[in-house]
């Protein structure tokens, strides 16, 4: 997460033209920037494989209008993994000491439609991009083990034949992308001069991942200029 923040911060200084600071003052300016932290909540039928996660989110865009722009956006979401969705995998090695974590990243090329007061404001996002998981294990499943197939071990990178997980190589990563959609609404806040804004966010995400499609609501709180 440190990383991902320095990262994001150096990302936002670069970006940011002199001609923003030109328009000190201005609150309709041609260049926007954001940048905020996020909370995710997967939904099903990913929820039983993650819970709860946290992320950031960095957009730049270009405003034709007050009200209409278009909004480049990447998105990183760290996923925690369940117990359940761990529990196989103990049980078919034998042993409690199995971790594992996923990533999700996002890039995406939005249309915003705002309604921008001197103080408060509201707008529309929707878009479309490449959407990109993956699923990282502590330990290898050993080649040749023998299991029942779930659908928990498609998760995982493994796939099913004639009713048992296929364990023909050992797998400690899985990885999938898929171009997918998003929309949300989100709410601003003017801080000190223009066009500096505090913004809340909330997102509906879905890509048709291989073997189990990503879907989650993301609530973003960040600052945008």
């Amino acid at each position: 997460m440190r990383y991902a923040l320095a990262f994001l911060i150096c990302m936002t200084l670069a970006a940011v033209p002199e001609s923003i600071q030109a328009q000190h003052g201005d609150d309709n300016p041609s260049f926007s920037s954001s940048m905020g932290l996020s909370l995710s909540a997967p939904l099903s039928p990913i929820k039983q494989y993650v819970s709860t996660g946290l992320g950031v989110d960095y957009s730049a865009g270009y405003n034709f209008t007050r009200r209409h722009a278009l909004v480049g956006e990447f998105m990183w979401n760290w996923l925690f993994s369940t117990d359940e969705a761990l529990q196989p995998l103990r049980v078919a090695l034998q042993t409690p000491n199995i971790d594992a974590h996923g990533n999700l990243f996002a890039a995406t090329v939005n249309y915003k439609f705002e309604l921008r007061g001197k103080l408060l404001g509201a707008y529309l996002i929707t878009g479309g991009g490449l959407y990109y998981r993956n699923a990282s294990l502590t330990k290898e499943l050993p080649t040749g083990t023998e299991i029942n197939c779930q659908p928990v071990w498609l998760w995982w990178g493994y796939s099913c034949s004639e009713g048992l997980t296929t364990t023909s190589l050992t797998i400690a990563h899985a990885s999938s992308s898929a171009f997918g959609a998003t929309a949300g609404v989100g709410f601003t806040i003017r801080v000190g001069e223009p066009p500096y804004r505090w913004y809340v966010e909330t997102r509906y995400h879905y890509a048709p991942n291989n073997n189990i499609a990503t879907q989650l609501v993301t609530t973003t709180i960040g600052f945008r200029y």
